[in-house]
């Protein structure tokens, strides 16, 4: 089973064989986690968020084709789940927004390396929601240009433009984080 790929199981879930998304989910759990946390900061949302995805991969699998990558309509899903969420809940989208700018104090001891991760996460969430959502993706995700490009609905270099320009926003909010400190 586990060399069948995403495309084949999600076109059997899509036929009535949902014992197949539970392969789906296995893989995918992770990495939808980790767009979630980086996207709102929040455990428990980031695996409310999975689950709601996986929700309306089995309301949608009618709309599967299989002609594209099954990573890229999941994410697809994952960021109409996340702007619903906000749309929901704005007041949330605003207490959000006031926790990226409170980080948990750093225990005495860290090394220097932990403390320029720490800084570089608190950097990305200071960072719009849309530059933090394609370095997220792009970066933490490891998605391709082209990929990200169809959940855009935009070109490839389309893409690398505004990445090179979400990564040169986080490289001035690092360093401005820097000479605070």
């Amino acid at each position: 089973m586990e060399s069948i790929g995403d495309n084949a199981l999600m076109l059997k879930v899509k036929t009535g064989e949902l014992d197949h998304l539970g392969l789906l989910y296995e893989r995918y759990k992770r990495p939808l986690f980790g767009y979630f946390y980086h996207m709102n900061n929040d455990k428990m949302l980031a695996e409310d968020l999975v689950q709601a995805v996986f929700m309306r991969v089995i309301k949608y699998k009618h709309s599967f084709r299989g002609d594209g990558k099954f990573k890229t309509w999941v994410f697809h899903i994952a960021r109409n789940v996340n702007t619903d969420h906000h749309k929901k809940h704005k007041n949330y989208t605003d207490d959000i927004e006031d926790e990226h700018n409170e980080l948990p104090e750093m225990e005495t001891g860290i090394h220097a390396k932990e403390e320029q991760l720490t800084q570089m996460e608190r950097a990305l969430t200071m960072l719009d929601k849309d530059k933090r959502e394609l370095l997220t993706l792009s970066k933490l995700k490891s998605m391709k240009y082209r990929e990200i490009g169809e959940l855009y609905d935009s070109t490839e270099s389309a893409i690398k433009v505004k990445v090179f320009r979400a990564m040169q926003a986080l490289k001035k909010q690092y360093e401005a984080l820097e000479m605070t400190e």
